[in-house]
């Protein structure tokens, strides 16, 4: 196992707040590293202010996904989304979150063509976000990357297993069920954290296999599509809360937004329509 292990245990997730009760500070990468093992961590994308916000309340880390290409901007994969993308919804997010980790991912093409092009471009990211660390898929083909960005000073957060932005030499969207490809994937899991890898998703395995990434490591797995017996749990907050029509199979609906909301916006062009709204209460009289 890595070094990384030895990192303190000691980081401490609560203190006083200001009104004398008991409060979070923020969540920071030795903080979030000291919970391998321990209690599950809460992780969810967020693309706004507002939903980060909600989000802040109760999670551990909040990602800056390079989903929202298709969450908020309606692009077919993830391929189209620029490292401008991610900065203007990382800035928002860092807005709305005080006590999460907040982590940006790397899009397509702003990593892979050398070490130095990552660092130039993830520095970017750092700087005009504010947040706390990147995100960047790939196993021990991006190793070097990963270790050239930690020994700079840049958290990375590691992504194995399917990878959205590999989708066109995988062939789509596939997850790993086929046992003969397990141990290629832990070996992604162990070059990535001996590189310096923080943390690493493990997105779309069958649960055996996230098991043994699991245990393979000394750094917090965060599974998406994998086990609940990783250290931590990520979903898209849209398909959690029920305002995407078609989510994956590994995805549980907490909520019925895309419902209300319809129901809502239904209402509201039925009051216009009949003159119903504004109403009294909603209009400002004459002084």
């Amino acid at each position: 196992m890595s070094t990384r292990s030895t990192i303190s245990k000691k980081a401490a997730i609560t203190e006083p707040d200001q009104s004398g009760g008991v409060g979070r500070k923020r969540m920071t990468v030795p903080a979030f590293m000291a919970r391998k093992g321990a209690e599950p961590l809460v992780c969810l994308t967020s693309y706004t202010a507002h939903v980060a916000r909600i989000c802040d309340e109760v999670c551990d880390l909040l990602l800056v996904g390079d989903s929202l290409g298709m969450v908020i901007h309606g692009m077919p994969n993830t391929l189209g989304v620029t490292l401008e993308h991610m900065i203007m919804h990382g800035q928002a997010v860092v807005r709305g979150a005080d006590k999460s980790l907040v982590v940006v991912d790397m899009p397509f093409g702003s990593f892979e063509e050398s070490p130095e092009t990552a660092f130039r471009n993830a520095s970017r990211v750092i700087k005009e976000t504010g947040c706390h660390a990147i995100k960047l898929e790939g196993g021990r083909d991006m190793a070097p990357t990963i270790r050239y960005l930690a020994r700079r000073g840049i958290p990375v957060m590691a992504h194995i297993g399917l990878m959205p932005q590999a989708m066109n030499t995988a062939g789509g969207y596939k997850a790993v069920r086929d046992e003969a490809a397990f141990e290629a994937v832990i070996s992604d899991a162990k070059a990535v954290e001996e590189a310096g890898a923080f943390s690493v998703v493990v997105e779309g395995v069958a649960a055996p296999l996230a098991d043994a990434i699991t245990h393979a490591v000394s750094i917090p797995t965060i599974g998406i599509g994998a086990s609940a017996n990783c250290d931590g749990q990520i979903l898209v907050f849209e398909d959690m809360v029920g305002l995407m029509p078609r989510v994956p199979t590994f995805v549980k609906r907490y909520g019925t937004m895309e419902e209300m909301m319809c129901a809502a916006v239904a209402q509201y062009a039925d009051e216009v329509r009949q003159r119903n709204f504004p109403g009294e209460e909603h209009t400002y009289k004459k002084k």
